[in-house]
């Protein structure tokens, strides 16, 4: 067995803070609370990691996120991630264009839009990028 859990210390409010991100806030920040919240419980990182399926690595580097910056160092920073090809609004009026040009023919669209926007991307991005648009109520494409 590993080393003996050292105990993380909450206040009150701490432990309201991170019970009330756990129930209502995004799956991956929920999870990185309920390791805060187990770990003041002595939990060993082991079985927190066993627990929500990663590893004690993790669970380490999280904890001693939380110890430096609190409940706001669990959320994931800005600017993570692979940044978008197409972006809404900079992107959004040409894609309406050729695809309302090119409605029956979204590879021909696509091609149309490689040329013009400078740009090269899957089919897939171009439908994730229409979806986007649909589902913010701007499209009628």
């Amino acid at each position: 067995m590993g080393r003996k859990a050292k105990s993380l210390d909450l206040t009150l409010t701490q432990r309201a803070a991170l019970e009330l991100g756990y129930k209502q806030e995004g799956a991956i920040f929920s999870k990185r609370c309920h390791m805060i919240l187990l770990k003041s419980e002595s939990k060993t990182s082991q079985e927190i990691a066993d627990l929500l399926l990663t590893n004690p690595i993790s669970v380490n580097k999280w904890v001693n996120r939380y110890k430096a910056h609190g409940i706001e160092g669990l959320r994931t920073k800005p600017g993570q991630g692979r940044k978008r090809i197409l972006h809404g609004q900079a992107d959004e009026a040409k894609v309406k264009a050729v695809v309302q040009a090119e409605r029956q023919r979204l590879k021909l669209a696509k091609d149309q839009l490689e040329q013009d926007l400078n740009k090269s991307f899957s089919m897939k991005t171009l439908q994730r990028f229409l979806k986007n648009l649909s589902a913010d109520g701007n499209a009628s494409v």
